[in-house]
């Protein structure tokens, strides 16, 4: 069978690889949508609304883990014409496509189908991945698909933008949790990777996900969604979706973040359910820290009455025991834990 499910065509049953066992399935019930999701208006930090706006993306990363951002500061015609591209490339003839295929997570631009280990699941999840390092874009540009013929260009200038947002939310944080501005520059968020998920229609979704319930595992994460519903986080003890404004950014802090900030924000579990009438494409952005550089808790944060809750480690170390836990990020982060004498 062709791997990659954006080659196939007139599906009418849900293969038997990608049938979970009844306790892993999302079922037939409808889920709640999260109706107070935090919507950050990113235009106000540069105004007299600024403390506010800090305190706002604060209580989010705390509370949810998570929050919406509008007014960000990158086009509507760039994201759109983004979002374009990608789709005519999940488009391309399979020959096209298989030039890029490879599970070797240290290759700079792939695409795979399911997850990275895809030989060895039992089950496969719903979607095709393509991913490529974009930071600085100079580095991995020739290594970028050159068809569709506007890829390039469009895709150079929406990772660049996308980088200035990221780092801008990262400073806003950075000032609000008094740790000194340009902290998260550098080392911290040297490797930037884009990554877009696709998902064709699915003919029985309540028996497959489009992707694992995992949490987060580099510093912080953004999603461009589409207007196709697919994205839902664990709140309050049940899975809720994740309902996408027009023209908004998903903002994620992983769980670097929650390492760094000594443990004041949480980076939630969120997973991806199927469609049964329309194909979903998602644009993702992950900034990774230098896989050496010391991951720990800001030393500003920190005196007599806050202790660290964490050791330090490198990210390597982390993303080691995070892929050995089965990608359970809580799990991982438990054995880099300071214990309590």
């Amino acid at each position: 069978m062709e791997l990659l499910m954006s080659n196939w065509t007139d599906v009418q049953s849900l293969p038997k690889s990608y049938v979970f066992p009844p306790d892993r399935r999302p079922g037939e019930n409808a889920f709640p949508v999260c109706k107070n999701v935090p919507v950050i208006d990113l235009e106000k930090a540069e105004g007299p609304d600024r403390v506010e706006t800090i305190q706002q993306i604060l209580n989010a990363s705390q509370k949810f883990g998570f929050f919406q951002v509008i007014n960000h500061g990158v086009s509507e015609s760039l994201t759109e014409d983004t979002m374009s591209v990608f789709k005519e490339f999940f488009g391309m003839p399979a020959e096209y496509k298989a030039s890029f295929y490879s599970n070797d997570i240290n290759k700079s631009c792939r695409i795979y189908s399911s997850t990275l280990n895809y030989d060895a699941e039992e089950f496969h999840y719903w979607r095709d991945n393509f991913t490529h390092r974009c930071h600085p874009v100079e580095d991995h540009v020739q290594d970028w698909p050159e068809r569709p013929a506007r890829y390039r260009e469009v895709v150079g200038s929406y990772s660049v933008e996308l980088r200035k947002f990221l780092l801008r939310i990262l400073n806003l944080i950075s000032e609000g949790l008094g740790i000194e501005q340009g902290y998260f520059e550098g080392d911290l968020s040297k490797i930037q990777l884009l990554s877009v998920n696709h998902h064709i229609p699915c003919p029985d979704p309540c028996l497959t996900l489009g992707m694992p319930e995992h949490s987060d595992p580099n510093l912080i994460s953004m999603i461009q969604q589409c207007s196709v519903p697919g994205l839902q986080v664990f709140l309050e003890g049940k899975w809720m979706g994740v309902e996408p404004l027009p023209n908004a950014f998903l903002v994620i802090p992983g769980l670097q973040l929650k390492v760094i900030s000594n443990g004041k924000f949480s980076s939630p579990l969120h997973r991806v359910v199927t469609h049964s009438d329309e194909a979903r494409t998602t644009i993702c952005s992950f900034f990774i820290p230098s896989h050496d550089i010391l991951i720990e808790p800001a030393k500003s944060l920190l005196d007599a009455d806050h202790a660290p809750n964490y050791k330090a480690f490198t990210y390597k170390e982390f993303f080691s025991t995070f892929t050995g836990k089965n990608c359970d990020g809580e799990v991982a982060l438990e054995f880099f834990k300071n214990k309590p004498e």
